[in-house]
């Protein structure tokens, strides 16, 4: 009996402290704010995250997506309860390429220039970019045949975005691109004209259900 007066006193209080973490978690409307309340309440599953609509399909994805600035969205289960709220929502430019990397962090700089000259006479000859970019480029890219994906400003190195990005290139263009600081050396075809897609920047909280 006394048992089950103490548990029926806490729950007026863990009422009161939902309550007030709710109210807390509504207070939220910017990226710097959602990172102070991670910060403050340190919960073991809190996180920010970007959602970008071409690469995230799920359906959870889609459901944060349809919602607006501000909006939330709860899961629970048995033991714990998931929050979800947008805190920021917009159109970002993207841009496709196709490229080959080569690494000169083994070797010299006038070898890795050798290399893509070489790699770029075979491209003039005929063959395939993708198949070009299998075989001589190094990473992930040699995986992905040369094939970026939709990138954004800040996504690739800054040599790369001075190239790639703020200068004027039509679809079909090739040209090269140095960065020397990161000893990369690249080849670059153009895929896609720039395209905002939509990303959202969501904070996620999960908090145990006593």
């Amino acid at each position: 009996m006394k048992r089950l007066f103490t548990l029926l006193l806490l729950i007026p209080l863990f009422s009161f402290s939902q309550e007030s973490f709710e109210k807390q978690l509504d207070s939220i409307s910017t990226s710097e704010e959602a990172t102070a309340f991670l910060k403050e309440n340190k919960p073991k599953q809190g996180k920010l995250s970007i959602y970008n609509k071409e690469k995230h399909k799920t359906r959870l994805a889609d459901d944060l997506f349809n919602l607006s600035k501000g909006g939330k969205k709860v899961t629970r289960t048995d033991f714990k309860k998931t929050f979800y709220k947008v805190v920021d929502k917009s159109d970002v430019d993207h841009f496709k390429f196709n490229i080959i990397v080569i690494d000169a962090s083994k070797t010299s700089e006038e070898e890795a220039k050798l290399k893509r000259e070489k790699v770029f006479a075979l491209y003039q000859q005929g063959y395939k970019f993708k198949d070009l970019a299998k075989h001589h480029s190094s990473g992930n890219t040699a995986k992905t045949k040369g094939d970026t994906g939709w990138i954004k400003a800040g996504d690739m190195p800054l040599a790369f975005d001075a190239v790639a990005i703020h200068e004027n290139h039509d679809i079909g263009d090739i040209f090269p691109i140095d960065d020397v600081e990161n000893k990369k050396y690249y080849l670059v075809l153009k895929t896609e004209n720039r395209t905002p897609i939509e990303e959202i920047t969501v904070l996620k909280f999960t908090e145990d259900i006593e």
